[in-house]
């Protein structure tokens, strides 16, 4: 009787530990989950009604912790950024003989570092709880876990102190822009007449750039809206004139490439709000459709992120020193005031200066830090619009994306297409930088 039940009880076990998922591995090196995750804060960015220019830095920092442990899991692959990046200095790597699970302390640090920059606690933790459910129900062991998420939170506490050394909060209680309604000089537009956002973001840390004004740039045309023959005159009736007569195509790509995060509807005495993802929010979205086609493994994939959203983060600094230097008016005031008063444009006009373009910078800066990671003459279908009701459109290469944007941006009629072409160039000049610069995945010659 006793060797029955003894035999009963082994084989309930052996089905038990038959049945008992350990496939942990597999299930956080599949770099889709890294996408999904990259996806989760994206949808947090949305929610919070955060501007682009603060999106850039919750991105940034959140994928240079996940890059920081995958590169202190990876050692004989990947560079560290400590040393690179302006203010970084070592950053921790594992403990020798302490196992851990590199992804998922990845996903973890990811997480942490999203959240926590600029959200208030716990924006994430339904996902960071879902994550280590994950870990669990596919068996990853105890001492395996603990070391990960014990690894996680280190690098994570390097990362966040370093975050907070880049003047983000000194910015928050600085001065306002000015409203001088001086002719040429940027004021608020219609319909919510928001205040000028981030005025003193070229204050904030480069990562890369040696400063915000690194690449010098042309001085925008001189306001001249009475003579006819001038260039800045030239500019606004170009502007005009491709509102009132755009074709369903270039509705499209000014649709396409609008990522207004707030758009203010009015209709009647109602108003209400409608979200979309943000310039950096798109090109992150980018990454992980780029990543999926090129079947990349996790640590490319975390690379890819992590040098586009560096590449952004520096864009948009770089671009906000230009806006503030010369406070340039919108083409919806201008024509309002001195052409059309009933003519607006087909996007709605975010609040801040015209020159220069900060999507066109951004999106040629992106260009160059994906183009370094996947190659040239990559194509891919960009499915980022398809949840907001807006078709796919489809591209050969990440530059020819930018060049779109660069055409999206006046389609709208919040650029004047000058600007646009001088962003892309700086643009282009400072994702170049970036990949010039960093070295991060390692060849068999260093």
């Amino acid at each position: 009787m006793k060797y029955s039940f003894f035999v009963v009880a082994l084989c309930a076990v052996t089905v038990v530990s038959c049945n008992r998922k350990t496939d942990y591995d597999a299930i956080f090196k599949n770099p889709l989950l890294y996408s999904k995750t990259v996806y989760q804060l994206n949808t947090v960015v949305m929610g919070n009604n955060f501007s682009p220019i603060v999106a850039s830095r919750n991105y940034t920092y959140a994928n240079v912790a996940a890059y920081q442990v995958v590169a202190g899991g990876y050692p004989d692959q990947y560079e560290s950024l400590g040393g690179q990046l302006h203010g970084l200095k070592s950053v921790p790597v594992p403990e020798k003989g302490k196992p851990v699970s590199v992804e998922f302390a990845a996903l973890l640090a990811f997480c942490k570092l999203g959240e926590a920059v600029t959200f208030p606690a716990g924006s994430m933790q339904d996902y960071v709880d879902s994550l280590k459910k994950l870990a669990t129900d596919h068996g990853m062991p105890t001492e395996i876990y603990n070391n990960s998420i014990a690894y996680a939170d280190t690098v994570s506490a390097v990362i966040m102190a370093w975050s907070k050394q880049d003047h983000y909060l000194q910015t928050r209680g600085a001065s306002e822009y000015t409203v001088m309604d001086s002719p040429g000089r940027w004021v608020p537009t219609p319909p919510a007449y928001s205040a000028a956002a981030e005025p003193h973001w070229r204050e904030i840390r480069t990562l890369v750039l040696d400063s915000c004004s690194m690449f010098p740039t042309e001085a925008p045309y001189t306001f001249n809206i009475t003579d006819k023959k001038s260039d800045y005159y030239k500019q606004v009736m170009l502007t005009k004139n491709a509102i009132d007569s755009l074709t369903p195509e270039q509705i499209h790509i000014a649709d396409f490439w609008d990522d207004n995060p707030f758009k203010l509807n009015v209709s009647g005495h109602l108003m209400f709000g409608t979200k979309k993802f943000s310039p950096p929010g798109h090109w992150m979205s980018i990454v992980g459709i780029a990543a999926a086609k090129a079947n990349a493994d996790f640590p490319t994939t975390v690379c890819a992120f992590t040098i586009t959203a560096i590449s952004l983060f520096d864009s948009f600094i770089q671009c906000w020193n230009v806006k503030y230097t010369f406070n340039t008016v919108r083409p919806e005031t201008v024509i309002n005031k001195y052409i059309d008063p009933n003519w607006r444009p087909h996007l709605q006009t975010p609040p801040f200066p015209e020159y220069t373009c900060g999507h066109s910078t951004g999106s040629a800066a992106a260009a160059e830090a994906l183009t370094s990671v996947f190659g040239d003459n990559f194509n891919y279908t960009d499915t980022t619009e398809l949840e907001f009701g807006i078709r796919n459109r489809s591209f050969k290469s990440f530059r020819e994306a930018a060049i779109e944007n660069n055409w999206a941006r006046f389609y709208g009629g919040i650029h004047f297409h000058h600007s646009c072409q001088v962003s892309t160039e700086l643009g282009t000049k400072v994702g170049d930088l970036v990949v010039q610069r960093l070295k991060m995945k390692k060849t068999k010659s260093s």
